[in-house]
This record gives C-alpha cells, structure tokens and sequence, in this order.
C-alpha cells in the first residue's frame, strides 16, 4: 500500500502532469482508506485555485468556492 509521503507527493504532482493509471489506482486506493491524505488533496487543490484567483487580480473573496465546491472565475475560464 502507498504511504502518505507518497501519496501526498501524487498529489502534488497530479496538479502539475497526468499521473499514470498504476499512480492513479494507488492513490485511489489509498485517499479512499486515508482521510488525511483526502484532506490534503481538497487543501492543495484550493490553494492553487486561490492562487490563481489572486494572480489574475480577483480579490480572495470572489475565490472562494460555492457550495458546490466551484469558485466563480472557473465559470469564467471554462
């Protein structure tokens, strides 16, 4: 089984490349039996999008997402 150093590291990367299906196997299996990992990926995936949001000028307000989980320059980008 994937531990959370590696899993954390996927990721990560999984932002940044398309992770290979064995990676993406792993990893499923392993977010889906640790909620801190789960955790970490929601965490790293709103950083990067309230970083973006902030890079292209929009104020941390408007970056926050809804209740569905979206941030309202996504509509936008789409």
């Amino acid at each position: 089984m994937l531990k959370c150093r590696a899993a954390t590291r996927l990721l990560s990367e999984a932002l940044e490349r398309k992770l290979t299906l064995g990676e993406r196997l792993n990893l499923g299996i392993h977010t889906i039996e640790c909620q801190n990992c789960r955790n970490f990926g929601r965490q790293i995936k709103a950083m990067r999008s309230l970083s973006r949001a902030y890079a292209e000028g929009a104020s941390v307000d408007s970056a926050e997402p809804d209740e569905t989980g979206k941030h309202p320059e996504q509509d936008r980008r789409d």
